[in-house]
């Protein structure tokens, strides 16, 4: 049996953009991404410290070191610029793989740097 763990999450970050034309996802700056161990269109669960939505979508790859964090289409809806939330991820483990896993967590200052 597989059973759903955290496996990423960056934490502490603003928001910077809202482009309610924009397809739909969230835009996040590539170092994040990597240093929580996010990939490119990989499903995150999006988590808005200041407003308490929460919303499931897939991340965009934004420019490194830009410290962009982008609500795209509908998910512009739920939040603005300025909002502090995380974003995470998760992965499948099988029994074997469960008792060695650490989530990969990172903190961001409040200027996204």
């Amino acid at each position: 049996m597989f059973r759903r763990f955290l496996n990423g999450k960056i934490r502490d970050i603003r928001i910077t953009n809202v482009d309610l034309e924009y397809e739909g996802s969230i835009t996040l700056d590539e170092e994040y991404m990597e240093k929580a161990g996010i990939l490119p269109n990989e499903e995150v669960h999006v988590l808005n410290v200041d407003t308490g939505t929460r919303l499931i979508t897939y991340s965009i790859k934004g420019k490194r070191g830009s410290g962009i964090v982008a609500l795209n289409g509908p998910a512009a809806r739920l939040g603005m610029v300025g909002d502090r939330i995380m974003v995470l991820s998760y992965a499948l483990l099988g029994p074997e793989d469960i008792p060695d896993h650490k989530p990969k967590i990172v903190s961001i200052n409040r200027g996204n740097r």
